[in-house]
């Protein structure tokens, strides 16, 4: 509809009268200046962008992180334990988890100790146009999923993330997301088996031997051609800064 040119037309003079009186600007004054002025894009310019996401992110072949259809919800009242982290836990088990984003690529890196001491290192992959924040719950499931069917002398795991806002989505109930979903259905599925499964902030940076094992290698796993691609989906927030870019 915005391809006729009197729509548009429309358009700009609704928007220009207030575009003038934010930039106290004279009428003469154009309205592309105006918009540079008000730091304000064209609604025109908006609604073609709302149009080419939705086309984008509803095109079939590519998987974008949707959100979870409300039938597949797991139930409010099962959600995880966050604890305040630190060295010392009672934890027989302890997984150091971290991400990793750069121009060259996305991905996890996972430490784990039993009593002590190292016993796994675990690498993984996300799609190149995924986020720092989906790398740190990637490597949360994977150090899950790894530990879950283990062999351990005590069934009890306290997994440390440096990233509070991954904390916080997994105590947000309102949200749901593919692997935020994921990672509460393991957690679920191992207090069935009977394993006590909680989850702890740390400082990065502050000498924490296992965060400091996964800090550097996460970023070396990046550019690793021989690591297969463990998530492919790709933020719907990544078409947006697209845009923006």
């Amino acid at each position: 509809m915005l391809n006729k040119h009197c729509y548009k037309a429309k358009l700009i003079r609704i928007q220009r009268l207030i575009y003038i009186r934010i930039a106290k600007a004279y009428r003469t004054v154009s309205n592309e200046a105006l918009c540079v002025i008000a730091g304000i894009k064209p609604t025109h310019t908006k609604i073609e962008e709302a149009r080419r996401y939705c086309e984008i992110t509803k095109r079939k072949g590519i998987q974008y992180d949707r959100k979870i259809e409300v039938k597949n919800w797991i139930h409010p009242a099962k959600h995880v334990k966050i604890i305040e982290g630190h060295e010392n836990s009672p934890h027989y088990i302890q997984e150091y988890t971290d991400g990793s984003k750069s121009d060259s690529g996305v991905a996890s890196r996972i430490a784990i100790f039993s009593d002590n001491n190292l016993t796994a290192t675990l690498k993984c992959r996300l799609n190149g146009r995924s986020f720092n924040n989906q790398a740190e719950q990637m490597a949360i499931l994977k150090a899950l999923e790894y530990i879950q069917y283990s062999r351990a002398d005590e069934n009890t795991v306290l997994v440390h993330t440096d990233r509070r806002i991954t904390l916080q989505l997994l105590k947000n109930r309102k949200k749901h997301t593919h692997i935020k979903e994921q990672i509460t259905t393991k957690v679920i599925e191992m207090e069935q088996q009977e394993w006590i499964v909680e989850f702890s902030w740390i400082k990065a940076h502050t000498g924490h031997r296992g965060n400091e094992l996964t800090d550097q290698p996460a970023k070396e796993a990046i550019s690793s051609k021989t690591i297969d691609e463990c998530y492919s989906r790709i933020p719907k927030s990544a078409v947006w800064s697209e845009f923006n870019e």
